[in-house]
């Protein structure tokens, strides 16, 4: 192992060093922070339904709080509101009398709104005429609102599903993004040796294999540092900023088994590209090579951007994330959700470790009979013939 960590500290030090890295993790902090805080802003603005109010129709702001969609109310001129109206500033105007209120709007009303202000001149018509056959109307409002349905929950609700989701698509963004980019840097770190005739020399004092196995290891190391630093900055932020509530034993797990599988996935992907690569001598031609592998890792992306928000049980979704190459994308996102058994999690890491094994074995084989083949491509039939 001495040559494997030997060129493992190698490829650790010439990247962690670079500006790029550097840039880079800065880079992806800001990002994801500035996307956090837009979608907050958005969110805060799409929940909010700015509504001005003259003064005759004051009477019919204060019922409108009462509803679930936030109204913010202000007091305006009517002139002075239809004017903001027209700019934007505000969504609607309510205008007239308590009885008899008129909504403008720009173009076309608000659902919500109007079917909130419906509900209120409702009601205050229901009040007249029951104060008008002599009924007091807040007693019969109390003896109606107490009448309800009686409701039997076979499960308990989650109070932070909303959170678990949040952080289950945040973990598959992340992972799905590392394992690109370190595969990637694998990749193109393979063809950079071969093609510039460097691996000539380094295989001149050490293994195919351990040349492999020392580059996955480094750059696999110098991703996932990468990657703690991101979530650490990410958690510390959430956790500041209130939007994670969750206890800290489950955000400790997410976290860690995220890192866990992204080890176990970068060991996968890294090894099927390093070998891919080893068959070609120009970056022109590592594309061609290297795309069936990442459309693999794909699939089980959209698989879980798409089906686990809505369906966190899915036994689709359950069965892919126990096949090595789905699992490390799908199994975190599953654990966030807290809907994956411990059997299923201890199952799919005996799996992927399996066949990360083979896929090494495999790998470094291809790896070791094309790596020293300039020129044109290597079949991958010939170099698993040569092996």
């Amino acid at each position: 192992m001495s040559p494997v960590w030997l060129v493992a500290r190698r490829e650790i030090r010439t990247r962690v060093r670079t500006r790029a890295f550097i840039a880079g993790t800065l880079a992806t902090i800001l990002i994801m922070g500035g996307y956090a805080a837009l979608m907050t802003f958005i969110g805060h603005q799409a929940g909010t339904t700015k509504v001005g109010v003259t003064a005759q129709a004051a009477a019919v702001g204060a019922p409108l709080q009462a509803f679930g969609q936030s109204f913010e109310i202000s007091t305006v001129d009517e002139a002075a509101g239809e004017r903001q109206v027209r700019d934007g500033d505000l969504e609607a105007l309510i205008t007239g009398t308590p009885d008899a209120p008129r909504l403008v709007v720009k173009r076309s009303p608000d659902g919500a709104l109007r079917a909130a202000l419906d509900a209120v001149v409702q009601q205050q018509a229901m009040n007249a005429e029951l104060a008008r056959v002599g009924l007091d109307p807040a007693g019969v409002r109390a003896a109606t609102e107490s009448a309800h349905v009686s409701v039997t929950s076979l499960e308990t609700e989650d109070p932070h599903l909303g959170e678990r989701l949040g952080l289950a698509i945040a973990a598959g963004v992340v992972l799905y993004m590392f394992l690109i980019i370190g595969g990637q840097m694998v990749a193109q770190g393979v063809v950079e040796e071969k093609s510039s005739r460097v691996v000539e020399l380094l295989l001149s004092t050490i293994k195919p294999t351990q040349l492999l196995a020392g580059k996955v290891i480094g750059i696999g190391l110098t991703n996932l540092l990468q990657l703690v630093i991101i979530a650490a900055a990410g958690l510390i932020a959430s956790g500041v900023g209130g939007v994670l509530t969750l206890p800290s034993a489950a955000l400790a797990g997410t976290l860690g088994w995220g890192l866990a599988w992204f080890l176990l996935g970068f060991f996968t992907y890294a090894t099927v590209l390093a070998a891919a690569s080893s068959l070609v001598s120009r970056q022109e031609d590592l594309q061609n090579v290297i795309s069936p592998v990442i459309m693999v890792l794909v699939v089980p992306f959209v698989i879980g951007v798409s089906m686990l928000p809505s369906s966190p049980d899915s036994t689709l979704a359950a069965v892919l994330s126990l096949v090595p190459g789905f699992s490390p994308t799908l199994m975190p996102m599953r654990i966030a959700l807290g809907v994956a058994a411990p059997w299923e999690i201890a199952l799919s890491v005996v799996l992927s470790i399996a066949a990360v094994a083979v896929l090494l074995r495999l790998g470094g084989r291809i790896y070791s009979n094309a790596v020293l083949h300039t020129g044109a491509r290597v079949k991958l039939r010939d170099a698993l013939r040569a092996a």
